[in-house]
């Protein structure tokens, strides 16, 4: 089971999410202030759980900060799902966020369904035509042997979608097939991730990710 780290500055929530998430078996810490964070063990969690709207150091200042010390998901927690710091918050290096008042099911299922997608095994190399290459067991995608500085959550719709290029997917079969869950909701965590890979994919003047008008996405 995981060790995670939760900061949350509502005791009520702390204590809801490390009650649902012992069920799992997974061990916990919580703090109610980023400050109270001690960070020489930073790197030790498996998995952040990240309140956005805090009184000291809000949460998404706080995920630009350990995004470069950190390789484990960071899954957001907000009151205000607002596009502006959905954007913001998946652009920095979050992978998902969870709207409150989420449920106790929902949450555990987040969490198991992230762990996994951690565990899974990688292999070899998927090559995307003359310029686009994906080193599996790494995790990285490279334009013309360049890498692109792509977050989990960038990386992995991209393998999944070149693993299945030429078929077209809606953002609800993205998220399920990415993230192992419903993605009837999450319709701005696919859009906004494929916003940002374009964003980088620019620099190279291509992006192999195009949309189908009204129903989704492809990988060409």
């Amino acid at each position: 089971m995981a060790h995670i780290l939760i900061i949350d500055d509502d005791p009520g929530i702390l204590e809801l999410i490390k009650e649902s998430l012992s069920k799992d078996g997974h061990s916990m810490t919580a703090c109610q202030s980023p400050t109270d964070v001690d960070m020489k063990t930073i790197h030790r969690y498996e998995l952040i759980l990240l309140d956005i709207m805090m009184p000291d150091v809000d949460g998404l200042s706080f995920c630009k900060q350990i995004r470069g010390m950190v390789d484990c998901p960071i899954l957001f927690l907000t009151a205000k799902a607002m596009e502006n710091d959905i954007l913001f918050g998946l652009n920095i290096g979050a992978d998902d966020y969870i709207t409150k008042p989420f449920s106790v099911k929902e949450l555990r299922a987040r969490v198991t369904a992230h762990l996994r997608r951690e565990k899974r095994e990688k292999h070899s190399a998927l090559h995307c035509g003359n310029e686009v290459w994906l080193d599996l067991s790494a995790m990285r995608l490279y334009i013309s042997n360049q890498p692109i500085p792509l977050t989990k959550g960038e990386y992995a719709i991209c393998e999944y979608l070149a693993r299945h290029s030429g078929q077209v997917f809606t953002k609800e079969q993205i998220y399920e097939a990415v993230f192992g869950l419903d993605g009837t909701s999450d319709n701005s965590t696919i859009a906004t991730h494929i916003m940002n890979i374009r964003s980088k994919f620019e620099t190279f003047g291509i992006c192999p990710i195009s949309t189908v008008w009204g129903i989704g996405y492809k990988w060409e």
